[in-house]
């Protein structure tokens, strides 16, 4: 008879310092993103607060009946402002008053730029009607063999696509990592382009955790799946 010389392998105990430490792991990324994201919403507010409060009249502001502050009440106040100048430039007096204070910008050399590009960035990023960044896709970039995700803007238009009208190009946009407002435009050939399943925001956390952080792709498609079948 052979004898097995073959031990059993028994299970490995953690130390209680290494059940301490996963413990307070697991604490510290259930916390850390709470945490930071108070701190930043409670500091713009009062940010917001410290810039608006002193135009608000002191007959309209309850703090001067009460004993203690109201913390967002400069920011409502700001928020009721913005939408009252969006009322009154919505209409035939308010876009002649807008328009007679932009040909006044229009006269100033360095202010009319900044303004002008400011403008056309809040437009583009606020008009419900545009459909850009509504797709991700991946493209080989810098070299042959290494591929980057970007963002789908649209097909490419005006003197861009009239130059490169022999060739069907969309233009993307390359976000950096860990920073995904910066990047490249760039004006790629469809058919170089392949369009991910996961949307803009699945794909804008996976460039700002540099990959760490990855959608499940099966869980995506099955979730697309029901949605569609409630839809419908």
């Amino acid at each position: 008879m052979i004898k097995k010389d073959k031990k059993k392998q028994k299970p490995v105990k953690r130390s209680a310092g290494a059940k301490l430490r996963n413990y307070f792991l697991t604490g510290l990324v259930v916390c850390a993103p709470l945490v930071i994201t108070a701190y930043l919403t409670w500091t713009f507010i009062l940010w917001v607060d410290s810039w608006a409060k002193p135009y608000i009249p002191k007959v309209y502001n309850p703090e001067t009946y009460l004993p203690f502050g109201i913390p967002g009440l400069g920011l409502i106040f700001a928020l009721l402002v913005i939408t009252i100048v969006g009322f009154l430039a919505a209409n035939l007096i308010g876009r002649s008053i807008l328009g007679f204070g932009e040909s006044l910008l229009d006269r100033m050399p360095l202010v009319r730029s900044l303004y002008k590009a400011l403008k056309q960035i809040f437009q583009t990023a606020l008009d419900e009607g545009q459909s850009s960044f509504s797709k991700a896709g991946l493209i080989q970039y810098p070299r042959h063999g290494l591929w980057a995700i970007v963002f789908i803007a649209t097909d490419t238009k005006g003197e861009v696509g009239a130059h490169l009208s022999d060739e069907d190009t969309l233009s993307v946009f390359l976000p950096t990592t860990p920073n995904p407002t910066s990047g490249f435009l760039l004006f790629v050939p469809r058919k170089d382009v392949h369009v991910l399943d996961m949307n803009v925001e699945e794909a804008a956390k996976l460039v700002i955790s540099a990959g760490l952080v990855s959608p499940d792709h099966k869980d995506n498609l099955q979730d697309r799946i029901i949605t569609n079948d409630e839809d419908a």
